[in-house]
């Protein structure tokens, strides 16, 4: 993934901000969960590296969604950016997944990317049907907008969303630096929140090194929709996941419901694996969940057993 990439990691500042001040209004309507519900896992499933890590050594390709559905319970389900699926491709991916398990699709492209939401009905008509034929496998919803998709295009992001179906559960991801500019006092942010929170929309948060304006630390729901950006193992993908815990024990104990957290491990998410069970571990113990870890195989050194 190269958004916010950099390569210098010691210049980067990893603390979080501090929650904004949005987020009181949104606890102020919601109880804390009992239980709240938390899906986490990568970005992808078809990585060979998995095999004989959290697949079983002989794993053939056509079966890895499958094994990826007993591991983790969600996934950050890039394909549909490039393509609606097919009925085809929306049968398979049902009967891979077990229960409990969900797909997050991101909105295809051409919509959000080529035509900017504009003009757009039939092929939105179209990828809505699909994805809500996953019924209970399916999760949130990304809209991804374009890098210059800026804050003066407002009125066509909220036509867009009013013409959604209300049983689709839809997450907006803002990129246009305008959107979170300090020079307005950070009102056109606000504004943002508030218009998602309106129209019952949840906001897309990114944790990524490069571009610290997109972890803006703010709700527009009870629902959290994280996609927390690693750097291959380094150290820090650790400590901040370890604050990240800190922060969302704190957000359940103020009426945080529901957290979609996508790990992406580095450029080929190799290390995702390991970085999940990582979180999952934390979450277990600092929030009082019951998340299944996903489980690894140990790692078989060549020539070990001689």
């Amino acid at each position: 993934m190269e958004f916010g990439k950099v390569h210098n990691l010691h210049t980067v500042d990893f603390r979080l901000p501090p929650g904004h001040p949005y987020n009181l209004k949104v606890w102020e309507t919601t109880e804390p969960a009992s239980h709240p519900e938390v899906y986490i896992g990568g970005p992808i499933w078809a990585n060979k590296n998995y095999v004989g890590k959290i697949y079983p050594s002989q794993a053939k390709e056509k079966d890895f969604l499958s094994y990826y559905t007993r591991q983790f319970n969600t996934i950050e389900l890039n394909l549909t950016h490039y393509q609606i699926p097919t009925a085809a491709m929306i049968d398979k991916w049902k009967r891979d997944a077990v229960e409990g398990f969900v797909y997050c699709p991101k909105f295809p492209q051409v919509i959000s990317h080529e035509r900017m939401l504009v003009g757009c009905e039939a092929l939105t008509e179209e990828f809505v049907d699909a994805v809500l034929g996953l019924e209970e496998f399916l999760g949130t919803t990304f809209l991804q907008l374009p890098p210059a998709f800026g804050p003066d295009k407002w009125p066509v992001l909220e036509r867009y969303l009013r013409s959604l179906p209300d049983d689709l559960e839809v997450a907006v991801e803002f990129r246009h630096p305008d959107w979170f500019r300090k020079a307005d006092g950070g009102s056109t942010w606000q504004r943002t929140l508030e218009g998602l929170h309106t129209l019952r929309r949840d906001v897309v948060m990114t944790d990524v090194a490069g571009r610290r304006d997109v972890l803006h630390m703010s709700v527009s729901s009870p629902v959290l929709v994280l996609r927390f950006i690693a750097n291959d193992g380094h150290p820090t993908d650790f400590t901040r996941a370890d604050a990240w815990v800190q922060r969302l024990k704190t957000w359940f104990e103020r009426g945080l419901q529901t957290a979609y957290l996508f790990i992406h491990g580095g450029a080929e998410n190799d290390t995702t694996p390991e970085l999940v069970l990582h979180w999952v571990r934390q979450l277990n113990e600092h929030c009082g969940l019951n998340l299944k870890e996903p489980t690894l195989q140990p790692k078989v050194v060549q020539g070990s057993l001689f």
